[in-house]
């Protein structure tokens, strides 16, 4: 049971590095990328989609994004969706394909975008100890309802703060890994 409860929290903790990592693709560092859309949500159909799942994505020169929607009918909420995202992007359209040209990043847009990475990682770090605080309660539930002893509380305890700082390194990495990138532009 315990060995579960820590596989679990492990996997909760890795599920919040992924959607960090997802999240820090979507701040562009100089080259276009279609992950830099991945974060954005397109209200069609009556549910809001990823423009992956609306169109083809591709990037034919280093600084610009092109989005081929497949239904004409979504290219107004694509491009809306795009306009309102954080990116800072002026989308052209003509007829079903968005051109999404990157303007050359100045040095105030670097630095929103260092905060923005550094607000994202603290924001996986409060995840990260949410998801410890979880995974202790159920050690000392399950030592309160004597299906564990003490010192096997303890033990379990000490693991899920060993797997947290794991966890919040890695957040740590990434974040600078973004500054660098950024600052380097």
């Amino acid at each position: 049971m315990s060995d579960q409860i820590k596989t679990e929290i492990n996997q909760r903790m890795d599920s919040t590095l992924t959607s960090l990592k997802s999240e820090m693709n979507g701040i562009r560092a100089g080259r276009a990328s279609p992950s830099m859309l991945d974060t954005i949500k397109v209200d069609v159909y009556g549910s809001k989609m990823p423009i992956n799942q609306i169109g083809n994505i591709t990037t034919p020169e280093p600084r610009l994004i092109n989005v081929d929607v497949w239904d004409q009918n979504n290219v107004a909420a694509v491009e809306k969706a795009i306009r309102e995202s954080d990116l800072g992007i002026n989308p052209s359209l003509e007829g079903t394909l968005i051109r999404l040209p990157l303007p050359q990043l100045t040095e105030e847009r670097k630095l929103e975008y260092i905060k923005l990475a550094k607000k994202i990682g603290e924001a996986s770090k409060v995840a990260i100890r949410n998801i410890r605080r979880d995974g202790i309660e159920q050690f000392k539930k399950m030592e309160k309802d004597k299906e564990i002893g003490e010192d096997d509380s303890k033990k379990l305890q000490s693991d899920i703060e060993n797997i947290t700082s794991v966890h919040i390194k890695e957040i740590d990495t990434m974040v600078l890994s973004k500054e660098d990138d950024l600052s380097k532009v």
